[in-house]
């Protein structure tokens, strides 16, 4: 694509978008039932967009980044498909592929991170492996997918671990801003496959509250397409 053909896709999304901000009700918060219907009756673009959470944390005097933390099995998944994965020793390493894993290795994979290789969305290490991926954390990291045993990305259940990320469960953190940004699903599944998906991953970040937290942990919610601007729910009933 030039320039100028780039210029006009910008222009016309930049209409498409001016457009849909202007039909929506921003002064009063929506239902979460409702915010979806609103969403899926919004202009579209050319491809299944994918409807995405942020939630402000009450975050207090403590630092945002990392105050959220773990993981959610949303119950009909993403709509995405993902490449894990896996750091694992060479008797591991038949397990990682037979339950799916995309890249499987060790020091080998470890050297193509390195070198900047990183082609996978997820990943996934044994608990021995970890001592070997300390060179790699800063380039891991700052993606949001360093193993963890938080997001239940540090295993030796190889085989469940990887069928549970390929069917649906996503990892979560909050941003410096005390903030949590995912993709809980394709606007084109039924609404309450999206209010289900919804449901479940608020749980999951109630529950990774830190005991230094007083008081409520989530301040606001708001959904929106890929594309498309926010709407702020006021109940997830």
């Amino acid at each position: 694509m030039n320039l100028h053909q780039e210029k006009k896709k910008m222009k016309r999304i930049s209409k498409r978008h001016k457009e849909n901000k202007k039909s929506l009700n921003k002064k009063e918060p929506y239902s979460l039932a409702e915010a979806i219907t609103v969403l899926k009756n919004t202009k579209k673009v050319k491809f299944d967009e994918t409807l995405e959470i942020a939630i402000v944390l009450n975050k207090e005097k403590n630092k945002g980044e990392n105050l959220a933390k773990g993981s959610s099995k949303l119950p009909h998944g993403t709509g995405k498909k993902i490449k894990i994965a896996v750091f694992a020793s060479s008797e591991k390493i038949d397990e990682a592929k037979k339950a799916g894993a995309d890249i499987v290795g060790n020091e080998d994979l470890i050297k193509k991170i390195n070198e900047g290789k990183i082609e996978f969305d997820i990943a996934i290490s044994t608990p021995e492996m970890m001592k070997d991926l300390a060179p790699i954390a800063s380039k891991l990291g700052p993606l949001g997918i360093m193993p963890n045993p938080k997001t239940k990305t540090v295993t030796d259940n190889l085989t469940e671990t990887i069928k549970d990320f390929k069917e649906g469960q996503i990892q979560f953190k909050s941003e410096k801003a005390g903030i949590v940004h995912a993709g809980i699903g394709k606007i084109s599944f039924p609404n309450e496959n999206l209010i289900t998906n919804v449901k479940e991953f608020l749980d999951k970040v109630k529950k990774s509250k830190p005991d230094v937290i007083k008081g409520q942990f989530i301040k606001k919610i708001y959904l929106s397409l890929s594309m498309g601007p926010s709407l702020k729910i006021s109940s997830v009933k």
